[in-house]
Protein backbone atom coordinates (compact mmCIF):
# COMPACT_ATOMS: atom_id res chain seq x y z
CA UNK A 1 0.00 0.00 0.00
CA UNK A 2 1.16 3.49 -0.73
CA UNK A 3 0.53 6.57 0.96
CA UNK A 4 -2.10 9.33 -0.88
CA UNK A 5 0.43 12.59 -0.72
CA UNK A 6 -0.56 15.06 1.07
CA UNK A 7 -2.21 18.07 -0.30
CA UNK A 8 -0.63 21.43 -0.95
CA UNK A 9 -1.25 23.97 1.49
CA UNK A 10 -2.49 24.61 4.76
CA UNK A 11 -4.62 21.67 6.25
CA UNK A 12 -5.95 21.57 9.31
CA UNK A 13 -4.69 18.86 11.43
CA UNK A 14 -6.79 19.34 14.60
CA UNK A 15 -9.03 21.06 16.84
CA UNK A 16 -8.29 22.60 20.97
CA UNK A 17 -10.27 24.95 23.07
CA UNK A 18 -12.02 27.17 20.45
CA UNK A 19 -9.40 26.97 17.79
CA UNK A 20 -7.58 25.05 15.11
CA UNK A 21 -4.03 23.26 14.53
CA UNK A 22 -3.24 24.36 11.20
CA UNK A 23 -0.18 22.63 9.55
CA UNK A 24 2.43 24.05 12.62
CA UNK A 25 0.82 26.59 14.16
CA UNK A 26 -2.33 26.83 16.74
CA UNK A 27 -5.38 29.44 15.39
CA UNK A 28 -7.40 30.32 18.79
CA UNK A 29 -10.52 31.60 16.96
CA UNK A 30 -11.57 31.85 13.47
CA UNK A 31 -9.81 30.56 10.44
CA UNK A 32 -9.71 31.49 6.47
CA UNK A 33 -8.16 28.91 4.08
CA UNK A 34 -7.03 29.50 0.53
CA UNK A 35 -4.92 26.81 -1.11
CA UNK A 36 -1.70 29.08 -0.61
CA UNK A 37 -2.88 30.47 2.93
CA UNK A 38 -4.03 30.26 6.48
CA UNK A 39 -5.03 33.04 8.14
CA UNK A 40 -6.84 34.06 11.25
CA UNK A 41 -10.48 35.12 10.89
CA UNK A 42 -12.30 38.05 13.68
CA UNK A 43 -15.81 36.89 12.42
CA UNK A 44 -17.77 35.11 15.15
CA UNK A 45 -21.40 34.82 14.19
CA UNK A 46 -22.96 33.05 11.45
CA UNK A 47 -25.69 35.38 11.86
CA UNK A 48 -24.09 38.69 10.74
CA UNK A 49 -21.97 37.70 7.68
CA UNK A 50 -21.99 39.89 5.14
CA UNK A 51 -19.69 39.65 1.37
CA UNK A 52 -17.27 41.56 2.78
CA UNK A 53 -16.25 39.23 5.26
CA UNK A 54 -14.88 37.04 2.67
CA UNK A 55 -14.11 39.54 0.05
CA UNK A 56 -10.43 38.40 0.11
CA UNK A 57 -11.72 34.82 -0.72
CA UNK A 58 -13.79 36.15 -3.35
CA UNK A 59 -10.87 38.01 -4.76
CA UNK A 60 -8.90 34.85 -5.42
CA UNK A 61 -7.58 34.21 -9.04
CA UNK A 62 -8.81 32.48 -10.24
CA UNK A 63 -12.18 32.40 -8.06
CA UNK A 64 -13.07 29.54 -5.57
CA UNK A 65 -15.35 26.64 -6.99
CA UNK A 66 -17.32 27.12 -3.35
CA UNK A 67 -16.77 28.44 0.02
CA UNK A 68 -16.71 25.87 2.59
CA UNK A 69 -18.35 28.54 5.61
CA UNK A 70 -17.67 26.43 8.73
CA UNK A 71 -20.54 28.09 11.47
CA UNK A 72 -19.03 27.11 14.69
CA UNK A 73 -19.94 24.20 16.87
CA UNK A 74 -23.20 23.78 15.19
CA UNK A 75 -24.89 23.88 11.82
CA UNK A 76 -26.67 27.29 11.16
CA UNK A 77 -27.91 28.78 8.15
CA UNK A 78 -26.31 31.51 6.91
CA UNK A 79 -27.92 34.34 6.35
CA UNK A 80 -30.15 33.99 2.63
CA UNK A 81 -28.72 37.59 1.58
CA UNK A 82 -24.97 36.68 2.38
CA UNK A 83 -25.20 33.46 0.37
CA UNK A 84 -26.74 35.27 -2.57
CA UNK A 85 -24.64 37.79 -2.55
CA UNK A 86 -21.49 34.95 -3.12
CA UNK A 87 -23.85 32.74 -5.59
CA UNK A 88 -24.22 35.98 -7.12
CA UNK A 89 -20.29 36.45 -8.46
CA UNK A 90 -20.63 32.52 -9.72
CA UNK A 91 -18.95 31.14 -6.47
CA UNK A 92 -21.05 28.11 -4.64
CA UNK A 93 -21.55 27.94 -0.63
CA UNK A 94 -21.73 24.85 1.39
CA UNK A 95 -22.47 25.85 5.32
CA UNK A 96 -21.33 22.71 7.75
CA UNK A 97 -20.47 23.12 11.04
CA UNK A 98 -16.38 24.42 11.72
CA UNK A 99 -15.19 20.68 12.50
CA UNK A 100 -17.10 18.96 9.42
CA UNK A 101 -15.89 21.98 6.93
CA UNK A 102 -12.13 21.68 8.47
CA UNK A 103 -12.06 17.91 7.22
CA UNK A 104 -14.25 18.63 4.29
CA UNK A 105 -11.26 21.06 3.39
CA UNK A 106 -8.67 18.38 3.96
CA UNK A 107 -10.74 15.57 1.51
CA UNK A 108 -11.35 17.85 -1.20
CA UNK A 109 -8.00 20.00 -1.11
CA UNK A 110 -6.30 16.08 -1.83
CA UNK A 111 -8.39 16.05 -4.37
CA UNK A 112 -6.74 19.28 -6.19
CA UNK A 113 -10.11 21.30 -5.77
CA UNK A 114 -9.56 24.78 -5.98
CA UNK A 115 -11.66 26.04 -3.31
CA UNK A 116 -11.50 28.35 -0.21
CA UNK A 117 -12.74 28.07 3.60
CA UNK A 118 -13.66 30.10 6.29
CA UNK A 119 -14.45 28.38 9.32
CA UNK A 120 -16.21 30.18 12.62
CA UNK A 121 -14.29 29.56 15.93
CA UNK A 122 -15.57 26.09 17.79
Amino acid sequence: MERDPAPEGPIVRGFRERGFLVSDRYVPGGLKLTPDDARDWTATDVATLTEADVADLLAMAPPPEFILIGTGRDMIRPPVAFVRAIEARGVGVEAMDSRAAARAWGVLRAEGRWIAAALLPL
